[in-house]
């Protein structure tokens, strides 16, 4: 007996098994799927870095780009954005795109010219009397020339955004003419034309990250910067400058740049939607800068805590005269005839 008793504890710890298991007919045929997490597998994500506030033009641009996204792809391309330099700063963002650590930026021009000393075109000093004739620069040759240095560096271009003219800031006293410069340092972006376009004007410069200005100003360590209206209204820099001049003496845009082997990567439709998502958003982005800035101006002068003074054409005429020696120090350094087309598209839309 004692083997059939066996036996059948054998059976009934078999029967027993199967059950808790889940052993039953039909088990051959596949589980359903969860097609939603299928699709968090097969979704693409692209980390957006970049280093200024939500609430600027470039972060506004930025957070539009990845809703656009995400309808235009049915979102099968995520785009995460990471703003305030959250994951990189402008001094290390470009490496971090090329090892493929994040997959897009959109540093200024100004740091661009880290990568290719072409990129100083942009950095003249009253290379452009408009936002017009930015877009004709950019929408041509210019632009065309300055996106094929980013090529071999393991970067795509996708687009040039827009933060519009740049405006100057000091504490020591106003700025109205060419010597109100003399014996102050200034902040810059790392650029070696204003570096320059300063040192013509007889004041020092430092490089520093943007996100350290409001405090180097705060403290001291610099007497003045230059920005646009939206960069001073939102790190709220006129709370910590005395005087700002509305001089329009620089452009500040951005390229917003793609890892290019990811880029390769990605097939066809989803680039193809991406790249529709960005020129709306360009187009979007400059309509919105310019409302933005007046809306700001009106704040900052509202606020009553800074003295503003706007340049008249004679003062700007003089300002120019004595900026001018910085585009023969830089014409063969930035090289490839791009001094020369910044200087006829000027003349042609002067004339």
């Amino acid at each position: 007996m004692r083997p059939v008793y066996g036996m059948l504890l054998f059976v009934l710890f078999g029967l027993v098994t199967a059950v808790i298991i889940g052993f039953r007919p039909g088990l051959s045929k596949p589980l359903p799927e969860d097609h939603e997490q299928t699709g968090l597998r097969d979704r693409i994500v692209i980390k957006f870095s970049h280093v200024v506030a939500e609430n600027t033009p470039k972060g506004l641009a930025a957070e539009h780009f990845a809703s656009l996204v995400k309808q235009k792809t049915n979102d099968r391309v995520e785009i995460q954005v990471f703003p305030n330099g959250m994951l990189h700063s402008e001094n290390t963002e470009a490496e971090a795109l090329r090892r493929g650590e994040i997959q897009m930026i959109a540093p200024s021009f100004s740091n661009m010219s880290n990568i290719d000393p072409a990129w100083f075109v942009m950095d003249l000093p009253f290379a452009f009397p408009d936002q017009d004739a930015v877009d004709e620069a950019l929408n041509g040759r210019v632009g065309a020339a300055l996106f094929r240095t980013v090529e071999k560096q393991n970067m795509h271009g996708l687009a040039f955004w827009s933060n519009g003219f740049k405006q100057m800031g000091s504490n020591r006293h106003p700025l109205i003419e060419p010597e109100d410069f003399r014996n102050q340092t200034f902040r810059i972006l790392p650029s070696k034309v204003l570096a320059s376009q300063f040192s013509a004007l007889g004041a020092a410069t430092i490089s520093t990250p943007f996100n350290e200005v409001y405090r180097h100003l705060q403290q001291g360590i610099v007497d003045g910067q230059e920005n646009t209206i939206s960069n001073i209204y939102t790190k709220r820099l006129y709370l910590v400058q005395k005087y700002m001049t509305i001089s329009n003496h620089g452009y500040l845009g951005y390229a917003v740049i793609v890892n290019k082997p990811f880029w390769e990567r990605m097939p066809e439709e989803l680039r193809l939607a991406v790249q529709e998502a960005m020129a709306e958003t360009t187009a979007w982005m400059r309509q919105e800068t310019k409302a933005m800035h007046e809306h700001q101006l009106e704040q900052i002068r509202a606020s009553g805590a800074i003295e503003i003074h706007e340049l008249t054409g004679e003062q700007r005429r003089r300002w120019e005269e004595a900026m001018r020696p910085v585009y023969e120090q830089y014409r063969s350094v930035i090289g490839g005839g791009l001094v020369e087309e910044i200087e006829r598209l000027r003349e042609r839309r002067a004339s």
